[in-house]
This record gives structure tokens, C-alpha cells and sequence, in this order.
């Protein structure tokens, strides 16, 4: 299916989405300022991303269904797998909006962060919960009468729950203005990215595809979770590794890992295997606002071969993960072409 149809189809589904819960204010006897103000903060916060978590409901779904085109939904079919979709990228606003503010970020997708435009501040812890609020409104008004509905419920809520373990597991072992490289190790690198990004970027908007196609069984949900988890730990293992030897103008950006104490997995790699010397040097230099320091840290990250490790690591993954799709049971209507699509969608990919 055509990847910027798909975008647009998608983007047409969130304004009548604005109005249905603006709606919901009104019917509250929300003042005309308050209303005005909610409909600025899920228009700023959710649809400027790349919606690839939202979109990747709709293109599941489709794959479970066996479509073709989008012309093979049916229209309340489509609506209900985008608003799914929406609900994804509401969760992904909300995450956003209180992460900024966290660690004190100044811009987000080419803009000011929620929290940094004038007369916001304080407000946008507010906006975020706001913005959370609005998943279960959009879930009641659409699928309550489904038989899946709670199911629906309960795997957003165990994620949401899930992501925020991984950030408090983020915080407490890397905060930028605090470096102690000893709270670091691989282990506790895996346990962040699979909490904070793998359950709800990679699984949930599978899960939720799932439900609503109706294949339920926990040995399906299982057979998705098996692989998309560990997908979506290389997924940040990738990112960690462009941050740092990806070309800024392949990947878009310029990498602060380094300067920002990241708990990346480059770092972790290198810890493990490094001498004393080399661990002093990097307890000196990593997690500094220094342009000069963090070249020291590329120059023993190179010395190390953290590159040829991370193209180690890469293959036996890749080779694990492509085994696994192969040998999905598809008995009871889940598909291994979901799986592929999203592990072609990463596999050895530059930004």
C-alpha cells in the first residue's frame, strides 16, 4: 500500500477526532478559553511526528485482513483501525510533553517543546495528563460495545505502565547533570529500551490490529510479542549506534548521547570490555558538555571497535528474528507478514 496515501488517509482522521473531544469539554460547561486551549495543545503535541506507530495499526490490520489497497476497508472499518492508530500517537504526545519537561529539553520535531511556548510552562504537566485522558475518551466512544473492549483497555493501560517503568529506570540511572558510570551496564540498558520504547512503539500497535481482527489467542499475542520485542530492542541498540557513528547528514541530526550521559548501549559495550585505564578515561570525559571530551570518548569507542561489534550484534539478531518469523505458527489467522514488515522496515537501516 502506498506509504504516503496511507499518511494523508490517516492525518484526514484527527480533526473530526479535535472535534469529537473538544465536544466533550463543551458538554462539561468548559469555558470558551479552556476549550481553545485543549484544542491547541492535541494539535501542537500529536500530529507532528513521523506517525509511524499510529499508521503501522492501519497497515496491520490490513495485513490480518488480507487488503491490497485501503479501498479494500470498509469505512467504518478504516476509521476504527486509524483511531486505534490515534490513540497511539495520544499516548506518544503525553510521553513527550512530560519527557521534555524532565530533562529540560528545548525543542521537539522542529519546534518549541509544549512546555517552552509562551504562557505554557508549569501547565503542560497538566496538558500531558490531558492528553492521556484523551485515549480512553476516543476508546469509549468507539469501542465500548465491542467484545474486545476491555482487552483494548488493559493492554494500554499495562503499556503505559510499562513505559513509565523504563523512563524511571532512564532517570534515576542516567540524569544529565549527574555522571556515575558505575550505575551503568547492559542488563540494565536492555531493561530500559524494552520498557520505554520496545512494548509501545513495536507491540501495542500490533496488539491492538490484533484485537480488533479478532485473533485474541494468547499463543498469537505471544508469537508477536516474541519477536517484536527484541525488534524493538535492536530498533534502539540501531538508534544508540547512529547517534554516535551515523553521518549527521544521513540520520538528520547531530548526536548529543555522548554530551547528554546517555545509558546507551555504546557506552555499556564499552564499559564491559575496556581496561582500567580506559574506564578512567571515560569516567573523565562521557556525559560532559565538551565538545573536546567527547571526541575522546569517539576516539576509545573507535579503538575499541565498537562499530565492528554493533555489525556483530546486528547479523546474530537479525538471523535470531528471521528464524522466529519463519516459524510462526499461522493456525489461527495471525500472519509472520506483520513481523516481516516491521523487521524490513529496520533492518540495517542509516538514519
Amino acid at each position: 500500500m502506498d506509504k504516503e496515501t496511507g499518511k494523508q488517509k490517516f492525518l484526514a482522521v484527527f480533526p473530526e477526532l479535535v472535534t469529537e473531544l473538544l465536544d466533550v469539554l463543551r458538554e462539561n460547561g468548559m469555558p470558551a478559553d479552556a476549550i481553545a486551549w485543549f484544542q491547541r495543545n492535541l494539535e501542537y503535541n500529536t500530529p507532528g511526528g513521523k506517525l509511524n506507530r499510529g499508521i503501522s495499526v492501519v497497515d496491520t490490520y490490513a495485513l490480518l485482513k488480507g487488503f491490497n489497497s485501503y479501498a479494500d476497508f470498509q469505512e467504518e472499518e478504516y476509521k476504527k483501525a486509524a483511531i486505534l492508530g490515534w490513540c497511539i500517537e495520544l499516548l506518544q504526545a503525553y510521553f513527550l510533553v512530560a519527557d521534555d519537561m524532565m530533562d529540560q529539553s528545548i525543542t521537539r520535531r522542529g519546534q518549541p517543546c509544549w512546555y517552552k511556548v509562551e504562557g505554557v510552562k508549569e501547565i503542560a504537566i497538566n496538558d500531558a495528563f490531558m492528553l492521556e485522558g484523551a485515549i480512553y475518551i476516543l476508546l469509549k466512544k468507539y469501542f465500548r460495545k465491542d467484545g474486545y473492549y476491555v482487552d483494548l483497555l488493559d493492554l494500554f493501560h499495562e503499556v503505559t505502565f510499562q513505559t513509565e517503568m523504563g523512563q524511571l529506570l532512564d532517570l534515576i540511572t542516567a540524569p544529565e547533570d549527574h555522571v556515575d558510570l558505575s550505575k551503568f551496564t547492559l542488563e540494565k540498558h536492555s531493561f530500559i529500551v524494552i520498557f520505554k520504547t520496545a512494548f509501545y512503539s513495536f507491540y501495542l500497535p500490533v496488539a491492538l490490529a490484533m484485537f480488533m481482527a479478532g485473533i485474541t489467542d494468547e499463543r498469537d499475542l505471544k508469537q508477536a510479542r516474541d519477536v517484536l520485542i527484541p525488534l524493538g530492542e535492536y530498533f534502539q541498540i540501531q538508534d544508540d549506534y547512529l547517534d554516535c557513528f551515523g553521518k549527521p547528514e544521513d540520520i538528520g541530526k547531530i548526536g548529543t548521547d555522548i554530551q547528554d550521559n546517555k545509558c546507551s548501549w555504546v557506552v555499556n559495550t564499552a564499559l564491559k570490555i575496556c581496561t582500567p585505564e580506559e574506564r578512567q578515561l571515560l569516567d573523565e570525559n562521557y556525559g560532559r558538555k565538551d565538545a573536546t571530551k567527547e571526541k575522546v570518548c569517539k576516539e576509545l569507542f573507535n579503538k575499541l571497535k565498537i562499530d565492528a561489534l554493533y555489525k556483530s550484534y546486528e547479523e546474530d539478531i537479525a538471523t535470531k528474528l528471521e528464524e522466529q518469523i519463519k516459524n510462526v505458527d499461522e493456525s489461527r489467522g495471525f500472519k509472520g507478514a506483520v513481523l516481516t514488515a516491521f523487521f524490513k522496515k529496520i533492518y540495517k537501516r542509516s538514519k
